[in-house]
């Protein structure tokens, strides 16, 4: 099941996480968050110039309000719904990157160590919640272009054991 958070200016401007707050403090309330895998899309409501050409990740308030959130629940990624393109919207507000014919660009660097980070964030945070995230997070990995070989989160998991 799906569920939309809208984004309104006002939520975009004032950087106020409250829709998504008010929808995982729901689902924890439900029983844990960690079900909800891929579930969350959001519809982006911004008031802004018709003739405005920007994607909405070139827009500097709309960057802002997700680079908030990531910090706030860096786990995110491993809810939002990847089959509607969230995840790699997602990832596109939070690294820099350029459009071409081809599809989106990410700047190869910013790209890698976004990676990495979440492949630490999400696998210590699966294991908290008890899930097996390995599969999940390999996954979410190849969606960007990335394929890890299974010694680093062996490592990762050894360490957190």
């Amino acid at each position: 099941m799906t569920t939309t958070i809208t984004l309104d200016s006002d939520t975009l401007y004032t950087l106020d996480l409250s829709p998504i707050e008010a929808v995982l403090q729901q689902w924890q309330e439900e029983g844990s968050i960690a079900s909800r895998e891929q579930e969350i899309q959001f519809a982006i409501d911004l008031d802004r110039d018709p003739t405005d050409p920007r994607e909405l990740s070139e827009i500097p308030e709309v960057r802002l309000w997700f680079i908030r959130l990531d910090a706030h629940y860096p786990w995110m990624p491993i809810l939002l719904d990847w089959e509607a393109g969230e995840l790699a919207r997602y990832v596109a507000m939070l690294v820099p990157h350029q459009f071409s014919p081809e599809g989106i660009q990410y700047n190869p660097e910013a790209l890698e160590i976004f990676v990495m980070r979440k492949v630490f964030v999400l696998t210590d945070w699966m294991q908290q919640q008890g899930m097996a995230g390995r599969t999940k997070i390999k996954f979410m990995l190849k969606m960007l272009g990335y394929d890890l070989d299974d010694g680093l989160f062996e490592l990762i998991e050894r360490d957190n054991g």
